[in-house]
């Protein structure tokens, strides 16, 4: 059984695309280039939240012990680049976990 590591953060409009710029080309190959053994995926889902824009982020861990490797023992706390403080309007202050049970595909 996986783990899913769910993190929310919210910029202005006018931010979002240079946020979603700045995930996919500088902290999303950040966290790959740790080599996180037990690291499997990140995911990046967008919507649009009246004058904002949300973005939730993903991560997939083979297991709590992984997620702990990434962040720490307090595997709660936010992973957050001062690069991307920069451009989001707030941000979750705790990531949440959750024990991935199953996945169908049809």
């Amino acid at each position: 059984m996986s783990v899913k590591r769910i993190w929310h953060g919210w910029t202005t409009r006018e931010n979002a695309r240079a946020y979603q710029d700045l995930l996919q080309s500088y902290v999303f190959p950040s966290i790959e280039a740790k080599r996180v053994k037990g690291y499997r995926s990140i995911e990046l889902l967008r919507k649009p939240a009246g004058d904002e824009v949300e973005f939730v982020t993903i991560m997939t861990f083979d297991d709590i012990e992984a997620v702990k490797a990434f962040v720490g023992e307090d595997y709660e706390t936010v992973y957050v680049p001062e690069r991307a403080r920069a451009v989001l309007k707030r941000f979750d202050q705790k990531s949440q976990h959750y024990d991935h049970v199953e996945t169908r595909n049809y």
